[in-house]
């Protein structure tokens, strides 16, 4: 299995003001994002290509929003900035 690319832990994923888990993993890896609950099983995972990513103007700074599949979540993350770039980097296209 490869490294992956981007990978963060003990982050709050919420859909439509509900909170799925207060301390799930985002993983980007081999192409994919995935959102997973404290015990590992996968919230939603969607092709990197599908995936929209962007920081809210008004929310704390520590926050980011992501849709997978139509659905929208709400992500905490410590490093948000992080987070977005490495979508972003997925995004561009490869020379």
């Amino acid at each position: 299995m490869a490294e992956p690319e981007f990978n963060a832990t003990g982050v709050h994923i919420e859909r439509s003001l509900r909170s799925l888990t207060r301390a799930g993993q985002v993983v980007i890896r081999d192409g994919r994002l995935a959102l997973l609950t404290s015990y590992g099983k996968v919230i939603d995972s969607a092709p990197l290509r599908a995936v929209q990513v962007h920081k809210p103007l008004f929310a704390a700074r520590d926050r980011a929003l992501a849709r997978l599949n139509g659905n929208r979540y709400s992500l905490t993350l410590g490093a948000p900035d992080r987070f977005l770039d490495a979508v972003q980097a997925a995004h561009a296209p490869r020379t």
